[in-house]
């Protein structure tokens, strides 16, 4: 049913962005994408229970949140009683759609707590209801809503890493460049130690509103308007002096566009002393953006693999 919804998801996102297609341009698009979106889901887990916890008032305020996973035998019981490491992710859909249950992938919830890690997936208010600055202030109180019940979920809150994909890599790219979203909800840097961005597109909104695809224009102004100084202040490349959260780990397909943009932004932490890792990863177009999200957590997908060396480094596990 999840891959069901994310894939008219998916499809409904594209078709929004350009002019209205014909009927039969519509389904073999439609059949297209379902063809990759099996493949790409093939051989994944179900999506284990999650306990649903609220942050805020709005009905799309709310977080899916996984234990890490419990150790498998009595030695192993002992062996590591410390508070879990947390991973944080958002969703993408170009700042207007998607959500939790269709967007996160069936590989991470499984993947991720099985590797000792807590995981959590939120919902945040999407445009036009709500801006792009109060979706990076839902990140940020979200993330509070975690601190706060650190002890209760068994999480250590000084090991927080904030992870998204498309709209939502630009979203955690720019809570952990500009501060002022993390301090609207009491917290700093200090309550994160890393920020993995994975194939976002609009870290410099300013270039990619002038040199992105002509597809996804009538997203970008609907998303960050025509005033200059907004898509400048809302650029996470161009937020990226110092300080900012404590390192970057940041993922991307060959879209022309992303790996223009992924390596702006690595150029701005690099300049401002932050560390910062940037790989790339087979897959164009629209497929290789959708795999990467949809596979990442996968074994047999290279860049789990790269992600949880990052995170083993970061977290010192």
């Amino acid at each position: 049913m999840r891959k069901t919804i994310w894939i008219a998801t998916s499809l409904a996102a594209m078709l929004a962005m350009g002019a209205a297609e014909a009927g039969p341009l519509r389904e073999g698009l439609r059949a297209r994408f379902a063809g990759q979106a099996a493949a790409a889901d093939a051989g994944a887990p179900q999506v284990p229970a999650a306990r649903s916890i609220a942050y805020g008032n709005d009905p799309l305020q709310v977080l899916d949140f996984w234990p890490a996973a419990q150790p498998s035998s009595p030695t192993e019981k002992y062996r590591d009683v410390r508070p879990a490491p947390l991973i944080v992710y958002v969703h993408g859909g170009g700042w207007q759609r998607g959500s939790k249950d269709n967007a996160t992938g069936q590989w991470k919830p499984k993947h991720f707590p099985g590797e000792g890690y807590a995981f959590a997936s939120i919902n945040y208010r999407l445009v036009p209801a709500a801006t792009v600055e109060q979706q990076a202030a839902d990140i940020a109180a979200a993330l509070r809503a975690l601190v706060e019940r650190a002890a209760e979920l068994g999480i250590d809150r000084r090991r927080i890493v904030l992870m998204g994909h498309s709209a939502g890599a630009h979203l955690v790219a720019l809570v952990g460049t500009d501060e002022r979203y993390l301090k609207g909800a009491g917290l700093s840097f200090a309550d994160l130690a890393g920020v993995i961005p994975v194939d976002g597109a609009a870290y410099d909104v300013p270039a990619q509103m002038q040199d992105g695809p002509g597809i996804m224009q009538q997203t970008y102004r609907q998303a960050f308007g025509t005033d200059l100084a907004r898509q400048r202040a809302l650029s996470p490349t161009l937020q990226a002096a110092a300080p900012n959260a404590p390192a970057f780990l940041l993922l991307h397909v060959q879209r022309p566009d992303g790996v223009r943009q992924a390596q702006a932004l690595a150029g701005a932490l690099t300049a401002a002393g932050t560390p910062v890792e940037r790989r790339d990863f087979p897959g164009t177009g629209l497929a290789g953006h959708m795999e990467i999200n949809r596979r990442l957590g996968d074994p047999g997908y290279a860049a789990t693999a790269v992600v949880d060396g990052w995170l083993q480094r970061r977290f010192g596990r």
